[in-house]
């Protein structure tokens, strides 16, 4: 292991650290798991050993999922290589060897550097980027300002978006950023001044580039950010790089980005549950009618996950019941609207008080996670649904917009109980699914329908003509004209696909064929409802075969 570090200190100006961090830089490269690693003992969530991490085991989390997937996938693996020269022992040998491989982190940058806050102070920030997996590059994973982050957490998040891009068959690689500072702390110009200064010690040390890896926006960021993200590089260390602007996805339109991609997790969350949804053999084992409409749902977290979530599936015929907050808990039997939900919060900064519902009365507010309903959004933060309260949740479908927000220990529990839980790295992948659709189109400096727009419109036009002309000739009288009226339907797609239809419907059909996989995946192996452990499998192969097909540099 490699350790490179610097002290960021001052002789003329007083640094107040922000958090208590240790200002130093290190680049570490592991191909061992940390002191977090699950053991055989933990592999197994069916152990009677099996106990909750209340500390911050995010990553140990991630490990155990991976663990249970891999385990399940083993036997094929070794199975799979029979028409080599190998023995037994050396195929699994190999086998075994890749799948560890496969599991840390493959470089950890910490990072600490200070900033001028408006007022003439110094504050030191702290700030980590993870990057799991090379096997795909560029990696791509998003930055997120909060004052809870950590390294753990930004570990996890790293693999989780590794195995989250092959499940959905996106081909990076994962990672993640996480600066420590809550963004409401700071003005605009301060934050500025933070993002512009990451981007450039990123650069410094290989962690961003188009061809290198790609972030995006995660929680306490947004376009903002990632406009100023993309605006340091190209001025910088890209400055002769015709492909600069690729550096960043999930950006405003007018510097680079791409229509659909604000809603996009909340619209593939949608599109994650119908596909389950209406799938009668899933539908059958949790005591549910097929079909969306007239279910209810309860959401954790009214972000832009919480609320394109509530949006797309309320157009689709379900029904809001309950939305949980940081600061407040509402509910209406009847419904909530999410337009006016989203109206009243921007206007007010809060959902307390909202006047098309009523105040959830129970204490803590977080019961409400364990009230009647059919399907359960929670798209807020990891480790929501735990040991503690797995048991009393009474809706039949777990839908995971937010990353890691299930135990491994609660996830066994919901099993037990006949839950579908549809898992983070498949049902929240909407994101980075747009996010490579966005890359692409910043690669290919064209957004998507230009080249074909017009073509296709008249091509449309003409069919239409063509069919009326044959009619008319065939059965018109004296010249009589027969009208051809194209369906309301038709007469919206005659005029060509835009960018935001092509988007949708890529993403549409990602979602469908990865569904589709892990129904496959869960049937092959016999999993029954245990679709997080199908999606892993799926993933791990992938990734897996990766390796087998290029070989393991200088790993002879």
């Amino acid at each position: 292991m490699s350790i490179l570090s610097r002290a960021a200190s001052s002789q003329l100006l007083p640094l107040k650290f922000n958090g208590g961090v240790n200002h130093v830089f290190r680049l570490t490269r592991s191909l061992q798991s940390t002191a977090t690693d699950s053991t055989p003992e933990t592999m197994d969530l069916d152990s009677e050993n099996q106990q909750e991490d209340h500390g911050t085991g995010f990553y140990t989390m991630v490990e155990k999922f991976y663990d249970r997937a891999a385990k399940t996938l083993e036997d094929k693996l070794v199975d799979d290589m029979k028409k080599t020269k190998l023995t037994e022992q050396q195929r699994q040998n190999k086998v075994r060897g890749i799948l560890t491989m496969m599991k840390p982190p493959n470089y950890v940058l910490a990072i600490t550097f200070p900033v001028r806050r408006d007022n003439g102070e110094w504050e030191l920030i702290e700030a980590w980027r993870a990057q799991h997996s090379l096997h795909r590059t560029p990696c791509k994973g998003g930055i997120r300002f909060s004052n809870d982050v950590n390294l753990d957490e930004v570990k996890a998040l790293a693999a989780l978006m590794t195995f989250k891009c092959a499940c959905v068959n996106v081909p990076f690689g994962g990672a993640k950023a996480g600066v420590k500072i809550n963004p409401k702390d700071w003005s605009e110009g301060e934050l500025e001044r933070i993002t512009r200064r990451l981007t450039v010690e990123l650069a410094k040390k290989g962690f961003i580039g188009p061809g290198i890896d790609v972030p995006a926006p995660d929680m306490g960021t947004g376009e903002r950010e990632m406009a100023w993200i993309a605006d340091t590089y190209a001025s910088t260390v890209g400055w002769e790089e015709i492909h600069a602007n690729g550096c960043v996805t999930g950006k405003p339109i007018l510097v680079g980005g791409i229509h659909g991609r604000t809603s996009a997790t909340g619209r593939g969350l949608y599109h994650g549950v119908d596909n389950f949804a209406n799938e009668a053999s899933f539908m059958g084992m949790v005591g549910l009618l097929p079909g969306l409409a007239g279910k209810t749902f309860i959401v954790q977290g009214f972000g832009n996950v919480g609320l394109h979530s509530m949006r797309y599936l309320t157009r689709h015929g379900a029904k809001c019941v309950g939305v949980l907050e940081w600061d407040a808990a509402i509910v209406n039997p009847e419904g909530i609207d999410p337009k006016a939900l989203e109206d009243y919060k921007l206007e007010r900064g809060t959902i307390k008080g909202f006047p098309g519902a009523q105040p959830y009365d129970k204490q803590p507010k977080e019961e409400l996670l364990c009230e009647q309903c059919d399907i359960l959004v929670p798209a807020a933060s990891e480790r929501q649904i735990t040991s503690e309260n797995a048991d009393r949740i009474k809706a039949r479908i777990i839908a995971e917009g937010a990353n890691g927000p299930t135990t491994p220990e609660a996830d066994a529990i919901l099993l037990k109980n006949n839950v579908l839980v549809i898992p983070d790295l498949y049902i929240n992948a909407g994101g980075v699914t747009v996010s490579y659709f966005e890359w692409l189109k910043n690669l290919s400096h064209v957004s998507y329908g230009r080249l074909t727009f017009k073509y296709q419109r008249d091509t449309n036009y003409s069919l239409l003509e063509s069919v009326q002309s044959s009619l008319e000739a065939k059965f018109g009288r004296m010249g009589g004209k027969i009208p051809i009226h194209p369906s309301d339907e038709f007469l919206k797609r005659m005029a060509g696909a835009s960018e935001k239809d092509i988007v949708h419907s890529g993403l549409e059909q990602t979602m469908e064929k990865a569904a589709r996989a892990i129904m496959q995946t869960a049937m092959r192996h016999n999993l029954g409802l245990d679709i997080r452990t199908a999606a892993y499998v799926n993933a791990i192969e992938k990734i897996y075969n990766v390796y087998v097909s290029a070989g393991i540099t200088f790993g002879s």
